[in-house]
């Protein structure tokens, strides 16, 4: 498992948390499942991506990933705003999403670049 890959699957199991505490705590069950479904797709595009058959495959899957990493980071300011997290709560997981980000960046640009 490379660093994007284990960055994601710690990034998703924080998402899993953060959807139960939003349904048990706060009762919060429209963004939950929004942050749920986006946080954790990261991941899975990222192993789907993987396994691409090919290269358009991989890049294919990685856009999709970034994608749902900038709607995972929205969404992530949208419960830090309307104040169902906390601005500490939601400050390290904002900054794991953003390094998600960066690094899908990084991988897509050196996918195209040798295309």
């Amino acid at each position: 498992m490379d660093i994007l890959q284990e960055k994601a699957y710690a990034f998703a199991l924080r998402i899993v948390r953060l959807s139960e505490y939003l349904n048990n705590e706060k009762k919060e069950f429209i963004l939950s499942k929004k942050i749920l479904d986006s946080g954790t797709n990261i991941g899975l595009l990222i192993e789907e991506g993987k396994q691409g058959e090919n290269r358009p495959d991989f890049v294919q899957k990685y856009s999709v990933a970034n994608k749902e990493a900038f709607k995972s980071n929205f969404l992530l300011r949208l419960l830090r705003d309307s104040k169902k997290v906390t601005r500490t709560q939601s400050a390290s997981l904002l900054t794991d999403c953003e390094e998600l980000q960066k690094l899908l960046i990084t991988s897509l640009k050196t996918a195209r670049k040798n295309e």
